[in-house]
């Protein structure tokens, strides 16, 4: 068989999400001082292996590739970048899951029963890892991640065709904008899937037209890329504080988890809202009912804001051990989209 690129590929999935892990055949970034430089380096040189990969006939809409480099952080044991299907994420809690899982459960970074601890590099951070393992299955990954913030609550925007939205604006390690689906009459649920896909789309693209944020730390990380429908937040019978959300991810489609990253912006927005104590578990869940549960470890201040240090713990399951290849006379080198499944709001 001709091939002109063969990756090695380990599939995984966190709590019903896509994160792929790339584990062979892609070579480190060179030059780069910062797993941001990497990401950058990837993004503007190299972005064909993304595309490739996360697009049609090899890819699909619903998933997310992680490549694992060498770390640049002294005090990681690795590093690995993140691509989505519109961006490459600085951090995401679901791909920091599969890609904790992946390394521990092919021994690329050695197991240890019952706990495993470890700091994975991100474009975000450092990020400390506590696994959970028994026999040879890593059960559960907790996650450390870089402090969560909000940039704005309330915020009006102007959405055409919806008039004024209260929008709650966040940072988690991605840039999120926050509503409650009920301001719009929605429900978080498969049978309204259609409309929160397009609305959730029409209000991020209004947030991005009417307000930018800046993380305070790195200028280049500006504006809002993606867009949480927040359910209720309640006490559940077993007295620990529990919501529901989704996250709408572009091109247009939910994010089969609960998102790491943007619950992180949910817990800054209800610690924000004195809603969210530290040390207060919080159960968050999916459109699919998958959870995460979390944690404020504690405050601190990212600039001048007032920032919380957020833990995601949550699950990963390996599904198959691949090598994508790319034959030479293949029409479609770095894949193709169509709407059906790459949906867009048209009136954008």
């Amino acid at each position: 068989m001709r091939s002109l690129r063969t990756v090695s590929v380990v599939g995984c999935h966190a709590e019903g999400e896509v994160g792929d892990v790339i584990v062979g055949g892609v070579l480190d970034a060179p030059g780069c001082k910062t797993m941001y430089e990497k990401m950058m380096y990837f993004w503007t040189k190299k972005d064909s292996l993304r595309n490739m990969l996360l697009q049609e006939p090899r890819g699909r809409s619903s998933m997310c590739t992680n490549l694992v480099l060498s770390p640049c952080d002294p005090q990681a044991d690795a590093g690995f970048i993140i691509m989505e299907s519109d961006e490459y994420a600085p951090m995401s809690g679901s791909n920091t899951i599969c890609t904790a899982t992946v390394l521990l459960e092919t021994g690329m970074i050695t197991m240890q029963e019952p706990i495993t601890k470890f700091n994975l590099d991100t474009a975000a951070g450092l990020v400390g890892i506590t696994a959970e393992c028994e026999a040879g299955k890593c059960k559960s990954v907790a996650f450390d991640n870089v402090p969560a913030f909000v940039f704005a609550l309330d915020k009006a925007i102007d959405v055409p065709g919806l008039g004024t939205i209260s929008v709650d604006i966040a940072w988690g390690g991605m840039m999120y904008a926050l509503v409650d689906a009920s301001s719009c009459g929605l429900k978080i649920a498969n049978s309204d899937a259609a409309k929160l896909v397009e609305i959730g789309e029409r209000i991020k693209r209004a947030v991005q037209r009417q307000y930018v944020p800046v993380h305070p730390e790195n200028p280049e990380i500006r504006g809002v890329t993606n867009f949480v429908w927040m359910g209720p937040f309640e006490t559940a019978d077993d007295g620990v504080k529990t919501a529901t959300n989704t996250v709408v991810v572009s091109p247009g489609r939910f994010d089969r988890c609960p998102c790491g990253t943007g619950t992180c912006a949910r817990m800054a927005v209800l610690h924000a809202r004195g809603q969210l104590k530290v040390d207060e578990t919080f159960r968050h869940k999916s459109i699919i009912g998958t959870e995460f549960i979390n944690h404020i470890r504690g405050t601190t201040k990212v600039g001048e804001y007032d920032a919380i240090l957020p833990t995601i713990k949550g699950r990963g399951w390996i599904t198959s051990f691949k090598q994508v290849v790319l034959d030479p006379t293949d029409p479609f080198p770095e894949g193709f989209r169509v709407a059906d499944q790459w949906h867009m709001p048209t009136d954008l």
